[in-house]
């Protein structure tokens, strides 16, 4: 499914004008140059899309439309993906790492060369908005798609596009964006600005080099942070300075240019609902926005457009206050993970749009032909864990299940059942949209659609987006930045005890699939009267009655069976017992269970691996666990006493401590980089550092011991 990177200069060698090239599995014809037709207009018959995961998936559905051939690359840890299987060709880039292949320029050009791409589409995140990338690829002859590199680099560096912006009547927000990068100078403008403040990356996007500092104590350490996911991230660690807006609303206008000066917007997008500074939900159109407020939006938006003569898709983002004042915040000059949700609301292919643009069309619609209808919301799905602070996670999907996608649904995915999760790319699974004909029909199609997303295998964030999405306060709209905070205990209460009712279901399912394997034992033995193969409660005596424990959280729970002459249970909880009957049936791929207890008929998918049983339903979903033996679970890694253990898979960026140093609850003991996020890591007491297991630049497995601590010695003359 590609060739090997140390091919390309040997393709390159034998390609000419008109001739076929053969690579491994298939002929591919190779033209040198684009043509052009003689209207000026550039043929685009190959794109090669410079990025992975859903956006490659989603703009090679779109080629595949238009009749355009796709070219994927991949790393090594790509090599099954779903968007190289979609592709028409796929060429190896290097390993996991993004350094050494989706970010990889030189790579990247080969592979558009060796293909004869006439057009290269970033996607988002990684080259999207690298202003030397999109140099190299006009120099190559090849299409960007997106906008000139000047308006990548004038609105990318965040002082440059603040300046551009007032120049142009577009209304900005007090800060520092000044040379002088000394720790001293942007103290002293954080205090002339007055906290709480916001300290940026200039180059910074998606939430990466962000932090807030709500006092001076805590500037330094916010702003050093700041700093070293910057570079990381970017390459730069300039920081800007800004007047932080309580409670603000996130509103961003999708705005589209041509070749030919014209610009348009496609209405406005409310992302103010965010976790770590990452939008997590976004709808459109922004709940609450009047007519004029929203002309005034796109207007402003055209004007920041037109000011960069800004060609193809892009996003003006504004902060706006409970006075529906709004204020330029920065520009993304390429698409946005959340473009889907505009396109349902506008009837539009922005993928199509960037397509046509980059080959020198005119815009598709003027701006009186675009009209708005109805409301569409984005829920992003995330390999992650909201009660752990949104501890990105990685790891296999054993199960997964989706609604039935159709118009008015779409799932922007680029994994299937099977594929894992990587720790060396973002965790976003999914991308749900889903589109009615106001806000509150979009908001019930909405929670209805997320209950049938069912995932196992890792942690995720789809029962925190059904919390999200139940809550009054975002049910009627009054949504901002600080949303998730204000409501914590509303969206994330503290686990609660499963209901009996769904143990007795969790232990009628365990029963039934049980049945179920004996009954394919007794098919398969020659002996039809082994006790082995029977499950009916009647091996022994009678009436049969057993006992079963099953996990549900922390605490084991007993349950007494009994089985009854027609085939239901008694079961006994607590004191409390349930008559329990139902059945398994099969709808397509997935096992459900049809249950009774105490004559409330419920159904749920059910799902049962070695360890965890899964209920999915309409009311919610439950895991209840399979106690593993004691002798099993003594092999486990509950953590090693005295150690500092990894919450997940990652790079040691940073290390602050050293054997001997003695520490305190909360002190910063180093800094770890997974799923292109920094996470500090604290002392979980106080205490002396007895050994430092990694060195900086270490990849640290999940639960690994980082660090390990002296134990303590006991004064005996306290304990007397």
């Amino acid at each position: 499914m590609g060739t090997p990177l140390g091919a390309v200069a040997l393709l390159l060698a034998k390609r000419s004008e008109g001739r076929r090239v053969l690579l491994p599995g298939r002929w591919i014809w190779r033209q040198r140059t684009m043509k052009y037709s003689s209207t000026g207009r550039s043929n685009i018959t190959k794109v090669l899309i410079a990025n992975r995961g859903e956006i490659a998936c989603r703009v090679i559905r779109t080629a595949r439309k238009m009749g355009v051939k796709s070219v994927a690359v991949y790393s090594e840890a790509d090599r099954r993906s779903m968007h190289v299987e979609m592709a028409d060709e796929a060429y190896a880039i290097g390993p996991a790492a993004s350094q050494q292949s989706y970010l990889s320029m030189e790579k990247i050009i080969q592979v558009a060369k060796v293909s004869a791409s006439q057009a290269i589409h970033p996607g988002y995140g990684f080259l999207s908005e690298n202003t030397e990338f999109a140099e190299l690829c006009k120099q190559e002859g090849i299409i960007f798609i997106g906008p000139p590199s000047s308006a990548i680099r004038d609105m990318g560096i965040k002082s440059t596009s603040k300046a551009i912006m007032s120049a142009a009547g577009v209304p900005i927000i007090e800060g520092y964006h000044g040379e002088d990068q000394s720790d001293q100078c942007l103290k002293e403008h954080a205090r002339r600005i007055g906290y709480p403040i916001m300290i940026k990356a200039v180059r910074g996007g998606g939430g990466k080099g962000m932090r807030i500092a709500r006092s001076e104590e805590e500037f330094q350490e916010q702003l050093e942070s700041a700093r070293r996911e910057a570079k990381k991230s970017f390459n730069d660690d300039a920081m800007l300075i800004e007047k932080f807006v309580d409670t603000p609303r996130h509103v961003e206008v999708q705005v589209f240019g041509d070749q030919y000066g014209n610009a348009v917007y496609l209405f406005e997008r409310d992302c103010s609902v965010q976790r770590r500074h990452q939008k997590i939900i976004e709808e459109a159109p922004g709940p609450g926005i009047d007519p004029e407020v929203r002309r005034k939006l796109g207007e402003a938006a055209v004007k920041a457009a037109k000011a960069v003569n800004y060609v193809g898709a892009g996003t003006v983002e504004f902060i706006m206050d409970f006075n529906h004042n709004f204020y330029f915040m920065e520009m993304n000059t390429r698409l946005q993970v959340e473009h889907p949700v505009t396109e349902m609301i506008t009837g539009t292919d922005l993928v199509e749009w960037q397509l046509r643009v980059a080959a020198g069309e005119k815009l598709p619609l003027s701006q009186e032909e675009i009209a708005l209808k109805g409301h569409a919301f984005e829920a992003r799905i995330y390999a992650e864990d909201p009660q752990n602070n949104f501890m990105p996670g990685a790891g296999p999907l054993v199960h997964l299940s989706t609604p039935p996608p159709e118009p008015s649904l779409r799932i922007e995915t680029g994994v299937r059942q099977g594929d894992e999760v990587s720790v060396h790319y973002d965790p976003m699974i999914a991308k749900l949209v889903v589109w009615a004909s106001d806000r509150q029909a979009a908001l019930k199609k909405l929670r209805y659609s997320l209950y049938q997303y069912n995932i196992t295998g890792l942690n995720t964030n789809i029962d925190f987006l059904l919390s999200l999405s139940r809550h009054p306060e975002f049910e009627a709209g009054n949504v901002h930045t600080d949303f998730i905070t204000q409501h914590y205990s509303d969206l994330l209460p503290a686990p609660s005890a499963t209901a009996r009712e769904v143990l007795c279901q969790a232990a009628l399912g365990l029963l039934l699939q049980e049945q179920v394997r004996t009954s394919a034992f007794r098919e398969q033995s020659d002996d039809q009267f082994s006790p082995f193969a029977s499950c009916s409660g009647r091996r022994l005596n009678y009436f049969y009655t057993r006992n079963m424990t099953l996990q549900d959280g922390k605490n084991k729970v007993a349950i007494t069976v009994k089985y009854n002459w027609n085939g239901s249970y008694s079961m006994q909880i607590e004191g409390k017992t349930f008559e329990v009957f139902g059945e398994l049936c099969n709808e397509g791929h997935y096992t459900y269970l049809k249950c009774s207890v105490n004559g409330v008929i419920s159904k749920s998918k059910l799902i049962i691996s070695e360890t965890t049983i899964y209920l999915f339903s309409m009311e919610g979903s439950a895991e209840i666990g399979i106690p593993v033996p004691r002798y099993v679970s003594a092999a486990g890694t509950e953590g090693i006493q005295g150690s500092t253990l990894a919450p997940m898979t990652g790079t040691i960026e940073k290390i602050f401590v050293k054997v001997g140093d003695k520490v305190k609850t909360g002190d910063i003991l180093m800094v770890m980089i997974a799923m292109k996020m920094e996470h500090t890591i604290k002392s979980p007491k106080d205490g002396t550092i007895k050994r430092v297991c990694f060195k900086e630049g270490d990849q640290a497995n999940r639960h690994a011991s980082l660090l390990e601590f002296m134990e303590e010695e006991v004064d005996e003359s306290k304990s007397k």
